[in-house]
């Protein structure tokens, strides 16, 4: 009897948090979508044979961009599928930590920092189309 110890497979120990499309090994143009365990408050995606070129219902469609600077909202608290990494020094670490703290002891607003990068997201983005060369980003890249 081997002493190893069995371990699952990688399929087995991660799964998606979304809808999956998969091309078939044959390498034909069909794709099939898989059902996946739903997150709480989110329906579980029904498993269908489609063609590639068409979109499922369980592919969730994504709001078209603003047009205009004052649509420009943040997603705010709603489940992202996308993701970015943003490295940050210890003390810009620090200031964020700082500043969510103060605006939930000064503000009474419970947010998290993910939140707070996003909503300053919105509005530095949402300066550079106003403003354009005038804005804070235009001329605090243009200066480091």
């Amino acid at each position: 009897m081997s002493r190893r110890v069995t371990l699952p497979g990688a399929d087995e120990l991660f799964r998606t948090t979304g809808a999956a499309a998969l091309s078939d090994p044959a390498g034909d143009s069909a794709a099939r979508v898989l059902s996946v365990a739903p997150e709480p408050g989110f329906p579980a995606p029904a498993a269908t044979d489609q063609p590639s070129g068409t979109r499922s219902a369980a592919v969730r469609q994504t709001r078209p961009r603003p047009q205009r600077d004052d649509d420009r909202r943040p997603s705010g608290r709603e489940r992202h599928d996308e993701k970015i990494t943003v490295y940050l020094s210890p003390d810009e670490l620090i200031d964020l930590e700082r500043a969510r703290l103060a605006l939930r002891q000064n503000h009474g607003m419970a947010v998290d920092r993910g939140r707070i990068v996003r909503e300053a997201i919105a509005l530095v983005l949402a300066e550079l189309e106003a403003k354009g060369d005038a804005s804070t980003l235009v001329r605090r890249l243009r200066d480091a």
